[in-house]
């Protein structure tokens, strides 16, 4: 992703990327740092790379920013199940109960079969500490 952004400094995506890979190999500094650029690159009506902003915002546990940017996100991909994912973990962690709920439903609607071992052992979260918080927030919205 390092070179990725390299090769195409002036590309958003390569800064949302980035910053989705530094916050899960723990390097939440420099996550939000790229997340930052991808922000001042991207104009304001191009939603594209704010996955990987919010999802690095959500593992920083910057909750109120990662929430906003999800949002939008899937305002214009409503079918993205990793950001519904990611959404959940914010809500519960923001103590939005029903919100959660509401995300975990449509978890399910786009899985049925979803299982969090199945996600566990998915999850590029390096940290162990934080895979956990992340696994417990979902288990807090609903999901098994």
């Amino acid at each position: 992703m390092e070179q990725g952004v390299t090769l195409a400094p002036t590309e958003a995506g390569s800064y949302a990327a980035l910053a989705e890979v530094l916050s899960r190999v723990g390097r939440t500094e420099d996550a939000l740092e790229a997340a930052a650029q991808a922000l001042r690159l991207k104009p304001e009506f191009a939603d594209d790379h704010l996955a990987g902003v919010g999802t690095a915002y959500a593992v920083a546990g910057r909750y109120a920013e990662a929430r906003a940017a999800l949002q939008r996100y899937l305002s214009r991909y409503p079918n993205i199940l990793p950001v519904h994912l990611t959404l959940a973990v914010v809500y519960s962690e923001l103590g939005q109960a029903a919100e959660a709920r509401a995300e975990v439903a449509e978890v399910l609607r786009l899985n049925p079969k979803f299982s969090l071992e199945v996600h566990r052992q998915r999850m590029p979260i390096k940290d162990p500490a934080v895979l956990e918080r992340h696994l417990a927030a979902l288990r807090k919205a609903g999901l098994k």
